[in-house]
């Protein structure tokens, strides 16, 4: 009886113009035609990209070297007439996308993402494969979490497709080294040059790794791959099973806030080996390449990793008390002055992901939030009450490490809502309920409360005072001042200024390049005034009365309350206590 297999081989014939030759050789199936699926969006980059676009010479080949019937039956499906005979199927991908999702190829490197490259046979997910990569010959290192295959050079093999499109591949002349973090080998793979330490480094993530085993109570790889893109300017992950892929600014390396915030990525990409790949949601495993894997649930997996990437750089000691509260009262103010935050809650956020997240446009901040910070928001006050209610006995931490126990090392499954918030109220004897209820609510908690149980105040800088807004973002482009945004509700919003409007004048004086007049004016205007705009749109001039109205920014700042108790003290010390 023949055995199928699947195999993949990668060539770059033309890496200045971008593109990876693939080649898929198909053994042992005998069927008489089979369909061939490149997956629409990749593992926790939550939209369709559709990633066949940049596929091209498409073609296939019999065993015995005949051409074989290739037809396109959707948008990411090729079907072969193969006849029962094994056979070659050969493409190109373009790949010229700088991301952490998304193939990139030139004369230096190449970063290939898994889901943009490689199709599956329909019916098929749970297939092994393996994929050989042939190096030009003016690159010379592999980076990839794949499992390689000692016996023949620079083969790797993958017990399925989901393993497959979970592990990307960097491919160059990056600059690699390894280290033990918790027991496990770990490799660092630096694309580009950039100003970093690389002892200084591998010693601060090595804190990372111990904290986050520490939390979770195990590590589950036997080997961890971290590949960091380093980019004039950029900052954003994606994890992965066993790596994760960074884009970094490389001079962010230099200066305590770059390398602090670098770490924080650091920090939360590696949470997600835990909370996401494998304490997950029930909808995100097993996964649907061809079309959105819906779920309220990334408060959770998103929002508690952003919580957590910045308070474990505070307990490693990289950032101090007030370094850590700043950084978090900013995904306060972030969320809170926004005024969609009082149209979209949480928990839809994360089910709109797939249509709002990564597709923002003028108006997204009058009508939607990001689940990580407002997730972040929630777990802080989930952590805060789990302390204070305790005693200090308890934190979140305990919640998470009994999650992963329960639902992935015993049960092996995703889960859902009311089951995270009952483990997580038996653990602790804690009730969690009007936290879990704000989930599907826009009214805000009252957040001062939370942090008075630990001995900390949450207090509005802005709360007395009263400033004329216009409720407009705007850009000076080419001497050129253009709105690009119009809060809602707001004087703009009211009297009919539009997006993409040109403020050409106010109160009958023209702007300078930098729109200095603007910003008189309204420094001198009280609220109630009525400012008169001359804006061009489409080209016609318009005179606009605008009444001004009070701002509704928001100026959070958290701080020692100096009227708590002694005990509430000691549990706000629990909360940042350093675990060194």
């Amino acid at each position: 009886m023949s055995t199928s297999s699947i195999h993949f081989q990668l060539s770059f014939l033309e890496p200045q113009a971008h593109y990876v030759e693939v080649s898929m050789f198909i053994e042992g199936f005998g069927q008489d035609h089979i369909d061939l699926k490149m997956p629409v969006w990749t593992p926790g980059s939550y939209l369709i990209r559709e990633f066949s676009k940049n596929v091209e010479h498409v073609n296939a080949v019999s065993s015995s070297g005949d051409a074989l019937f290739v037809e396109k039956t959707n948008k990411n499906t090729w079907r072969v007439n193969s006849f029962g005979q094994d056979f070659a199927f050969s493409y190109r991908v373009y790949s010229f996308e700088k991301s952490v999702r998304t193939n990139f190829v030139d004369a230096t490197h190449a970063f290939i993402s898994p889901a943009g490259t490689f199709f599956y046979i329909d019916g098929h997910l749970d297939h092994s494969s393996t994929v050989q990569v042939i190096l030009p010959t003016q690159w010379t290192k592999i980076s990839t979490g794949l499992e390689e295959e000692p016996a023949v050079e620079n083969l790797f093999k993958s017990p399925n497709f989901d393993i497959l499109f979970d592990s990307p591949l960097e491919i160059g002349n990056q600059e690699t080294w390894t280290f033990d973090a918790a027991g496990i080998p770990h490799e660092f793979a630096m694309v580009g040059p950039a100003n970093y330490n690389q002892e200084l480094l591998t010693q601060d993530i090595q804190k990372i790794v111990a904290e986050e085993t520490r939390i979770w109570g195990s590590n589950p790889n036997d080997r961890y791959v971290f590949i960091t893109h380093n980019y004039q300017s950029a900052h954003g992950g994606l994890e992965h099973l066993n790596s994760t892929v960074l884009a970094a600014s490389r001079n962010a390396y230099i200066n305590r806030l770059g390398y602090n915030n670098f770490l924080s990525l650091v920090a939360h990409e590696y949470f997600h080996l835990w909370n996401v790949k494998r304490l997950r949601p029930r909808n995100l495993g097993p996964f649907n390449y061809e079309e959105e894997n819906y779920t309220p649930l990334l408060w959770i997996f998103e929002g508690f990793t952003a919580y957590y990437d910045n308070l474990i750089t505070r307990r490693c000691g990289f950032r101090d008390e007030q370094e850590y509260l700043t950084e978090l009262v900013s995904e306060f103010n972030l969320v809170l002055n926004r005024p969609g935050h009082r149209v979209q809650s949480v928990g839809l956020s994360s089910f709109d992901t797939w249509i709002k997240q990564y597709r923002p446009d003028e108006n997204s901040i009058n009508v939607s939030i990001s689940y990580y910070n407002k997730g972040a928001m929630l777990a802080c006050m989930i952590d805060l009450k789990i302390i204070a209610e305790s005693q200090g006995k308890h934190c979140l931490d305990d919640v998470l490490k009994a999650a992963y126990e329960q639902f992935y090392l015993i049960e092996n499954r995703g889960i859902d809502e009311k089951e995270f918030q009952d483990l997580a109220e038996r653990v602790t004897g804690v009730s969690l309920e009007e936290i879990f209820e704000a989930v599907y609510q826009t009214e805000d908690i009252d957040y001062n409360a939370y942090f008075n149980l630990v001995g900390y105040q949450f207090i509005d800088q802005n709360r007395d005072t009263q400033t004329a807004s216009l409720g407009i973002k705007v850009s000076h482009t080419d001497g050129r001042t253009i709105i690009k945004a119009v809060d809602r509700d707001s004087a703009a919003w009211v009297d009919g200024l539009n997006v993409d409007d040109e403020i050409v004048a106010v109160n009958g004086n023209r702007l300078d390049i930098q729109g200095r007049e603007l910003d008189q004016a309204m420094l001198y205007s009280q609220v109630g005034d009525e400012v008169t705009l001359m804006v061009a749109r489409e080209g016609l001039m318009l005179e606009i009365p605008v009444r001004l109205k009070a701002s509704d920014k928001v100026s959070y700042y958290i701080e020692r309350n100096p009227n708590s108790t002694e005990e509430q003290r000691r549990l706000g010390d629990i909360w940042l206590s350093l675990n060194q």
